[in-house]
């Protein structure tokens, strides 16, 4: 690189050595932009429910990434905007009745136990948001698993045919319903397609980020619409989810609407660090959380099963990645 009146002068730096306008702070930025409607939407529901847990989880990751960096005497990273997306995805999937401490303590392992003991935002393998979450729900599976109407009156308990007057149902309701009703073999006599319009508008159900489907599509279309994520991993998942659904005799459309799959789908299984680097890579990833996603619905003790259909592919990126790597330029299988 040379100017006017110095010497010629030799810049050595490692690949790559195209750059982009847009800086991390600037995607995380975005990312919370999408999110802004389906959160502003649930507080206007919740009231102050929602702002102490979007408050609990969002202040103890900031915390948490800050006072990491202070005992490590390492510059701050809390102006990249990664903390705070970890944070408000984690509080989006928790149920709205969690405890403050609890957010807290999820907070913290999703930023000190996930990214930062891995060396900080690049390094971490896990997406720390479900880490957070999947902590807690196997530390205090009982209390995230509680739906009983909630005092204020907002959370609404469903009415179950045949199932009698039930002080509480265990589990992501709708899904727990959908659940027992296969188990009776249709015994109940559930519509699922009653559930479209408020799992898509106003669902009071289930986790935070629950609340409407549509806003969820709306931002998650903003991102691929901008480049900010790749629409393999979300197609590859909410299709998979919805065939499988459907070959297993369940409503499709219900099945990706009800749960954390948009969510996962759009904000979870497309984070940069945690998905694989190839095109093709992304499909099968997604493809494998909604397999994953389905077998744990359909199969598992669990309804929900999102968090750990994620993780489970986060861990297995290195081998896509290895799998799906392109081809050298000039590479030949075979010399001679």
């Amino acid at each position: 690189m040379t100017s006017a009146g110095s010497s010629p002068r030799l810049q050595v730096a490692s690949s790559p050595h195209v750059a982009a306008k847009e800086n991390v702070t600037h995607i995380m930025l975005w990312v919370v932009a999408a999110l802004t409607p389906a959160t502003i939407w649930a507080v206007w529901n919740m009231k102050m429910v929602a702002i102490v847990l979007l408050g609990s989880c969002i202040g103890s990751t900031l915390a948490t990434e800050w006072i990491w960096n202070r005992i490590a005497r390492r510059a701050q990273t809390l102006w990249d905007g990664s903390a705070l997306v970890t944070g408000l995805l984690l509080a989006l999937a928790l149920p709205p009745r969690t405890p403050w401490w609890m957010a807290v303590i999820g907070g913290v392992v999703a930023i000190g136990l996930a990214k930062m003991l891995f060396g900080g935002l690049g390094w971490n393998l896990f997406n720390p948001a479900l880490v957070g979450r999947a902590f807690l729900s196997i530390s205090w599976m009982g209390v995230l698993a509680d739906v009983r109407p909630f005092p204020g009156g907002w959370f609404n308990a469903l009415s179950v045919p045949g199932v009698g007057d039930l002080d509480a149902i265990t589990g992501a309701t709708r899904l727990a319903i959908a659940a027992a009703d296969r188990a009776a073999d249709g015994a109940y006599g559930v519509d699922l397609a009653e559930y479209y319009r408020p799992l898509l508008l106003r669902n009071l159900e289930g986790s935070f980020g629950e609340i409407s489907g549509a806003l969820l599509l709306l931002g998650g279309f903003v991102l691929i619409a901008k480049g900010i994520i790749d629409w393999r991993i979300p197609a590859g998942y909410i299709t998979t989810v919805g065939l499988l659904s459907w070959a297993f005799g369940s409503d499709p459309i219900f099945n990706v609407l009800a749960g954390g799959v948009l969510l996962g789908a759009f904000y979870m299984a497309t984070d940069y660090v945690t998905s694989p680097m190839t095109r093709a890579g992304r499909l099968v990833f997604g493809c494998g959380c909604g397999l994953f996603n389905v077998v744990g619905r359909f199969f598992g003790p669990m309804p929900e099963s999102t968090t750990f259909a994620i993780l489970f592919m986060n861990g297995l990126v290195p081998l896509i990645d290895k799998g799906f790597a392109p081809r050298t330029f000039g590479w030949v299988s075979r010399r001679g």
